[in-house]
């Protein structure tokens, strides 16, 4: 397509341009990392590609493998990584604009189960074969930092990618196992088939900890935001304020979201025995699933950020035929609206 311009307007147009190939670039990415085999997109190569993309677009790059994840203390990704003989990794990349920018620290946080079998909690075998997509909040982190190294925002973004297979077997974690995560919590599993929220709570813990200021955290987490929103609007819980800010952002970019609560009801039903938090209801009651997925990771939140859980287990993945943008297969959801809200937080704080 060709677009002219008159020449006062050359600049914007390009600088236009720019941004536009940069996004369209990022989503594709995305989907190509989405679409990708699980046989052929373990924890140890999705790190690896994630990586050597990353460097080459001049991000720094951090890759904690299994005995880094031991080290530092990351239960929740080690207890869900341990089933599977390719191990879990975490993946920090980081981008940083000269002079430091505004001032302000965006976190980017996607879940990057490769492959989900549900674990000990296995899952029917209809269907199952989708799960390879259970990474899609990773790669539209991942695939997003690529665009923020290219566009260079004056915001510091970093990007938090936890991976991990959840396989069964005889290393596999179990229902009643407590396990203590990153931020020192404990939590007892009562559904193996809850990891994404495992894996999640540890790069959540650890974004606070190194200074964020606003976090977007985005993942296919529950089945229970397919049934309450449907296949094309995702879930957003978490800090009023900023729920507002990623709606605004999807209704700009084309990837709608809906504001969900975090009600202190389904907190109370989480109540443990035996640990700080259960990974679900403790009487395993489905009801306000997606719910149950923002309380417990609103518990590794720390006060001072403000934060948005993005649930994509529908807008994520597109099983049907191509409509609009939306090609069959992976989609690239968030990633427009992740990058349109680094450029809000660069103009407005």
């Amino acid at each position: 397509m060709l677009v002219a311009v008159p020449d006062a307007a050359d600049a914007t147009a390009q600088a236009e341009v720019t941004r536009a190939q940069a996004v369209a670039g990022a989503v594709l990415t995305s989907r190509d990392w989405v679409n990708t085999a699980p046989n052929e997109l373990r924890p140890p190569s999705f790190a690896e590609a994630v990586a050597t993309a990353a460097r080459e677009a001049g991000l720094g790059v951090e890759v904690l493998d299994e005995a880094a994840l031991a080290a530092g203390g990351y239960g929740g990704i080690l207890a869900v990584g341990q089933g599977s003989e390719a191990p879990p990794r975490l993946v920090k990349l980081t981008y940083t604009p000269e002079g430091g920018g505004n001032g302000k620290r965006v976190a980017l946080v996607g879940k990057g189960i490769t492959f989900d079998t549900g674990g000990i909690s296995i899952k029917p075998a209809q269907g199952m074969w989708e799960m390879k997509s259970d990474m899609a909040g990773a790669a539209a982190v991942g695939a997003a930092m690529l665009a923020v190294a290219a566009l260079k925002p004056s915001v510091a973004v970093t990007g938090y990618l936890p991976m991990a297979e959840n396989m069964p077997s005889g290393t596999s974690y179990r229902p009643g196992d407590v396990i203590t995560m990153y931020s020192g919590k404990r939590v007892e599993v009562l559904n193996t088939d809850a990891e994404g929220r495992m894996i999640l709570a540890d790069a959540i813990a650890r974004a606070c900890e190194d200074g964020a200021d606003y976090l977007f955290e985005t993942s296919t987490l529950t089945g229970g935001q397919v049934i309450a929103l449907g296949k094309r609007i995702a879930g957003v819980m978490g800090t009023p304020e900023l729920c507002e800010r990623v709606r605004a952002a999807g209704d700009a970019t084309g990837e709608p979201a809906w504001p969900m609560p975090l009600p202190d009801d389904v907190r109370k039903g989480m109540d443990s025995d035996v640990a700080d938090i259960s990974q679900v209801n403790a009487g395993m009651d489905r009801a306000g699933h997606m719910l149950q997925g923002g309380v417990f990771l609103r518990e590794f939140v720390t006060d001072e950020v403000a934060w948005a859980h993005i649930d994509i287990a529908g807008p994520g993945y597109h099983s049907g035929e191509a409509t609009g943008y939306w090609t069959k297969g992976g989609t690239g959801v968030p990633v427009r609206t992740l990058l349109h809200l680094v450029d809000d937080v660069a103009a407005n704080g």
